[in-house]
């Protein structure tokens, strides 16, 4: 006979999503192992608009996770579909301000009441081999990658995959990534500028090839950020010089950029930033959760927001469907899609907004996409 499970449940990935997961199923009575593999680059600039303290209260850890260290963000500029800026502020949003994160301490600070709150945190450690045994649990082994305990095998009762784009888990399991674009950013931090900034909004201006990001940190560095496609030749040009040229070619990033110094710049880094989704955020024995599930583009300012919205709604499935509850993870699944559709009908209405440069590749294939592809209705799903 096969031992005991050691946990209900094994949520792979330590970002807000899997901690969000976590939590729900702490809270709920569960035992729960996080394992969180800490790799790839440092995350920088995302933001947390500010419905995420209703979702941190609802986990109960806002004031911890929010005290300090973050810079309030107190609205948005942006100069899309004309070249003068817009202005939106937060000043008579019921729910506040949002916040430039500290994403390291963020992700910390979680984890740490992902901790305190019963949950077995297992730091620099990866999910692999995951193996559906004939009883109906799972057998994983737990590999750290920090070169301590080197690796050992775990058995649960469910997984849930919180482990970013690739989806490792669900995609092992059979699930299928699908792409909406394959939209690109090439990124860098500046130098905190001789005289801190006042102004603490956020700036994105569009241009004939993609379109510009730019933020404050709380550190005072400065993220800077260009999002394209990956086949147009500006994507190719990676090399600080061109970047740099291409950066002083803006009419508002630019004014924010030159008191940090533009004179020396390290050529940006690339990461990925398209739409994507699974064909289904559930399984035999996995739920996905976070960009597992679904991944924003950037422009919609979400991703934060996504993912501790679908880890709860995950933590939240998984238990009622561990109590019984026949109908839980299709009701997830449901609010999976509710949230793609509505990012969607934004997404499409943004990109309409811009049309000064039609006849070029990014501009058009987006163009395209508004006639082509229009936002499914609830209950459909698009590839």
């Amino acid at each position: 006979m096969s031992p005991s499970p050691a946990y209900d449940v094994v949520v792979a990935g330590g970002g807000p999503a899997g901690c969000a997961a976590a939590l729900t199923l702490v809270h709920a009575g569960r035992t729960v192992l996080l394992a969180d593999a800490g790799t790839g680059p440092p995350k920088a600039g995302e933001a947390l608009v500010s419905m995420g303290r209703l979702l941190l209260a609802d986990l109960g850890v806002a004031e911890p996770v929010l005290g300090s260290g973050h810079l309030p963000c107190h609205g948005n500029l942006s100069a899309w579909g004309s070249a003068e800026l817009h202005a939106v502020d937060f000043l008579h949003d019921p729910y506040g301000h949002g916040w430039h994160l500290d994403r390291p301490l963020f992700d910390r600070r979680l984890r740490a009441a992902a901790r305190a709150a019963g949950a077995e945190v297992a730091e620099h450690t990866a999910v692999r081999s995951p193996s559906r045994q004939s009883d109906g649990t799972w057998r994983l082994a737990l590999r750290d990658r920090a070169g301590g305990a080197g690796e050992r095998t775990v058995r649960c009762r469910w997984v849930v995959d919180a482990t970013g784009r690739g989806a490792a888990i669900a995609v092992r399991s059979g699930a299928r990534r699908r792409t909406g674009d394959q939209l690109t950013a090439l990124h860098l931090t500046l130098d905190p500028a001789p005289q801190t900034p006042t102004d603490g909004r956020s700036l994105v201006e569009s241009d004939q090839d993609g379109w510009w990001y730019t933020a404050l940190l709380p550190s005072r560095h400065r993220l800077v950020a260009y999002f394209t496609d990956p086949d147009l030749p500006v994507a190719a040009a990676r090399g600080a010089e061109r970047f740099r040229q291409r950066l002083l070619a803006t009419r508002h990033i630019s004014r924010r950029a030159r008191p940090h110094g533009l004179t020396t710049l390290r050529p940006p880094r690339r990461a990925a930033a398209h739409s994507a989704h699974l064909d289904r955020v559930h399984g035999d024995g996995w739920t996905a959760a976070g960009d597992a599930a679904a991944a924003f583009d950037p422009l919609s300012s979400q991703g934060i927001l996504t993912a501790l919205y679908t880890g709860l709604s995950a933590g939240q499935a998984v238990d009622a469907h561990l109590h019984g509850d026949r109908a839980a993870l299709a009701d997830y699944e449901a609010k999976v899609t509710t949230a793609r559709t509505a990012y969607q009908h934004g997404h499409r209405a943004v990109h309409a907004q811009e049309t000064r440069w039609t006849d070029r590749p990014f501009w058009a294939r987006r163009q395209r996409n508004l006639h082509h592809n229009p936002p499914p209705t609830k209950g459909e799903t698009t590839p």
